[in-house]
């Protein structure tokens, strides 16, 4: 899965790994969290890995599965390429208002939170088994009118469409395609706009029906329900995980 090291995807990966699943724990830049994030599922008697490659840049998805299939053979051998679960959590947030958003900005969110999925998944087609499960980390911002996101929340509608028709493309093959929406979640690159005070932290826990801001692990238990074959007849869908925000 990509962009496991930390927050939502580190919480994705150890309950992935705690139901079983060898997990290729991602990494673009920080090898000792993801390293961490290993240790921690060994530690509970999971399997892991981790693999680094730059997302957002030419030749990236090569990269990714280069690197991927070089840690993996460590575990399973040259021969065992198949998967049963691509997740794509990776995503760059930067705030910029619609008048102040650059080109620069733009086509970086674009690249990491666009592009490099929808590379992966096509570079990776012929390693996904019958019935396999690919995940998409959207968002709430998606449906919400948030003007300092304008152009992270274009993004995660792009992926919600490319969700959408890769479920119909994938469907003969028993594979289901699903976005996962997270609303308002207690993660690293929040920090700067939901840890500054207590006020805050409030006002963002109030717009939930449940008064309280989300978790990574709120979102990792959908993902993990989604991989299933439980949810063998849910595809094309974005699930909302925001815990009723804004209703």
């Amino acid at each position: 899965m990509t962009g496991s090291s930390r927050s939502i995807g580190r919480g994705i990966a150890c309950r992935l790994a705690t139901d079983g699943a060898l997990v290729g724990v991602h990494y673009s830049s920080n090898s000792q969290a993801a390293a961490e994030v290993v240790d921690t599922i060994e530690h509970a008697g999971g399997r892991a890995f981790a693999f680094g490659a730059e997302l957002g840049v030419d030749g990236d998805a090569e990269r990714f599965w280069t690197e991927f299939d070089e840690q993996r053979a460590k575990y399973s051998g040259p021969d065992e390429t198949g998967l049963d679960i691509i997740v794509n959590n990776v995503g760059v947030a930067l705030r910029d208002h619609f008048e102040e958003a650059t080109s620069e900005d733009f086509d970086k969110m674009f690249a990491v939170n666009v592009r490099a999925p929808f590379f992966i998944i096509q570079q990776g087609l012929d390693r996904l088994r019958p019935g396999a499960r690919v995940i998409n980390i959207s968002s709430i911002v998606t449906r919400l009118a948030l003007t300092d996101v304008i152009v992270y929340g274009t993004t995660k509608g792009a992926l919600d469409t490319f969700t959408l028709i890769l479920a119909k493309a994938l469907g003969s093959r028993g594979i289901t395609v699903n976005s996962v929406a997270p609303g308002f979640i207690d993660t690293d690159s929040n920090a700067e706009w939901l840890r500054v005070d207590k006020q805050a932290w409030s006002d963002t826990a109030a717009q939930s029906a449940f008064g309280r801001v989300g978790e990574p692990e709120d979102v990792a238990d959908v993902v993990a329900f989604l991989a299933t074959d439980e949810a063998r007849w849910i595809t094309g869908q974005v699930i909302d995980v925001s815990g009723g925000t804004r209703l």
